[in-house]
């Protein structure tokens, strides 16, 4: 199930997390993140202009593979995929959200952070989910201790991650992406000019790329 997206997340290896408070936001920030070597956004859940800003992105950047994050319900699942979301994020386990996307063939990532969260996802037949608030939670030693008794299941570390920790991460095989915030803080933006996240994820995806030049040597 999923085979695909997983295999676009691992080769996206960075979701930017965003929040976005006004739509006429949505599209710029899109490009900025294309033009930076990151067509990815999971568009957070966290403003009322959520929907639109997926939707405006959606029908109008088709280079990036939009979704949507921190979706809590069924109702708030079925707003982001009218919208256009291509998967759906949660920053917690609610096997409604999972079960209902699965019958709609959306992916999902929902959050899981203890052994009985994993064992759920697992035998609803997802291989891959999301590890939030990472920093908090033990970041890469917890997934790793995680991964011994799964098996080939694998994680999005969410939550304090950097370009610092990037490759503690990202160089790890029990880790398919990251997701992130830090090129996309509104205050990069916040008077309109997008360059700095198109810097910021030139400079993150230059990273990825010397993480795996190394990991594949």
């Amino acid at each position: 199930m999923y085979e695909m997206f997983y295999e676009q997340l691992e080769q996206l290896a960075i979701v930017p997390c965003v929040v976005l408070e006004r739509v006429e936001d949505a599209l710029p920030l899109a490009d900025a993140l294309v033009s930076g070597g990151m067509p990815s956004a999971e568009v957070t859940f966290r403003t009322p202009a959520a929907t639109d800003c997926i939707a405006e992105v959606a029908a109008k950047c088709p280079r990036i593979c939009v979704g949507a994050g921190t979706v809590l319900t069924v109702e708030q699942c079925d707003r982001a995929i009218d919208s256009g979301a291509k998967f759906i994020v949660s920053p917690g386990y609610s096997e409604a959200v999972v079960r209902h996307c699965i019958e709609l063939g959306v992916p999902v990532l929902p959050g899981t952070l203890t052994p009985s969260e994993v064992t759920a996802a697992v035998n609803l037949g997802l291989r891959v989910t999301k590890f939030f608030p990472a920093k908090q939670y033990g970041g890469i030693e917890t997934i790793k201790a995680l991964c011994a008794p799964f098996v080939g299941h694998r994680f999005m570390p969410t939550g304090g991650v950097n370009l610092d920790n990037l490759e503690d991460y990202l160089g790890y095989e029990g880790v398919i992406a990251c997701g992130g915030t830090w090129m996309v803080k509104p205050a990069l933006f916040a008077d309109g000019d997008f360059s700095a996240v198109q810097s910021e994820c030139e400079k993150a995806m230059g990273r990825v790329r010397e993480i795996r030049s190394r990991t594949r040597s």
